[in-house]
């Protein structure tokens, strides 16, 4: 995808209505047409002064739209969850880096980074409680947008992040649950991706704290105390409700990264129906 085509994309999808995700599109655009006109890109063709892109994204194909939609509605809550502990870490810029370059090509990293910048910008000028109203509204507009699955993917992705660094920070968590919530999901799911990635292998030798079987059952959202039954049940619940098919609107590669998380949950649950001879 061309440089800076992806954001067109999205501002197709989010201006139209006037909202505040298209507001944030347009103040992050509005700051990259000024830093174009001083000369530091060539991208200052490619919108009008109200932020309307010359290369005709309204256009766009709907899965297009959809994917780049998605990708700008990834960047504005990664800034909220990059920024949680206070301090932007270099492992955490770096897999949204990786997340760019393998879903969207090398073109969009440095403009993902240039949004990014803005946002944290925009971050500091407001302060944290204003900037956290602005993702809470952004939140529920995309629960709004998006299907269950989209979000759950979205709020996996964001996970991913607080973990790059090797560990969650308090700061971060409370983030992941605000945000969960805001997305009309819940804190079972931030919880069970918390604890997704893991051995669930009892064996001692492993000395990571949470690598045991009781991460598996955070995985599936139960408690080990929970009945045969209430096992199954859970991880039905669990595989139609993370099942790959349902982000395959957001294209192969965001399916292969659902792909990975639906073999974590039947990881977790031959994990437990191994240890209960099931």
């Amino acid at each position: 995808m061309a440089k800076g085509k992806w954001i067109g994309a999205a501002l197709g999808w989010i201006l139209s209505g006037g909202n505040i995700l298209g507001a944030l599109a347009g103040y992050c655009v509005g700051s990259l047409m000024s830093d174009a006109s001083q000369g530091t890109d060539s991208r200052s063709n490619e919108y009008d002064a109200n932020g309307h892109s010359s290369s005709n994204f309204y256009n766009e194909a709907p899965f297009e739209e959809t994917r780049n939609s998605f990708l700008f509605s990834l960047l504005v809550l990664s800034s909220y969850i990059i920024k949680a502990d206070g301090k932007v870490m270099h492992s955490e810029m770096e897999y949204v880096r990786n997340f760019l370059r393998h879903n969207f090509g090398e073109n969009a990293v440095p403009q993902g980074e240039e949004i990014l910048k803005k946002l944290f910008e925009k971050m500091n000028q407001e302060g944290m409680p204003i900037f956290k109203e602005t993702i809470h509204r952004s939140c529920v507009e995309m629960s709004f947008h998006m299907s269950e699955g989209q979000r759950l993917q979205l709020l996996n992705y964001l996970v991913t992040i607080a973990k790059a660094d090797g560990s969650v920070s308090s700061e971060e968590i409370l983030a992941l649950n605000d945000i969960a919530l805001h997305l009309n999901l819940t804190l079972q799911d931030v919880e069970s991706m918390l604890n997704m990635g893991y051995s669930y292998s009892n064996n001692q030798s492993n000395t990571q704290p949470q690598n045991n079987l009781v991460a598996a059952y955070k995985v599936l959202g139960i408690l080990p105390s929970a009945t045969d039954d209430e096992v199954k049940a859970a991880y039905r619940k669990m595989a139609l409700k993370h099942h790959p098919d349902r982000v395959a609107s957001l294209g192969e590669d965001i399916r292969k990264a659902a792909e990975e998380k639906f073999q974590e949950i039947n990881a977790a649950k031959e994990a437990i129906y191994k240890a209960r001879k099931m």
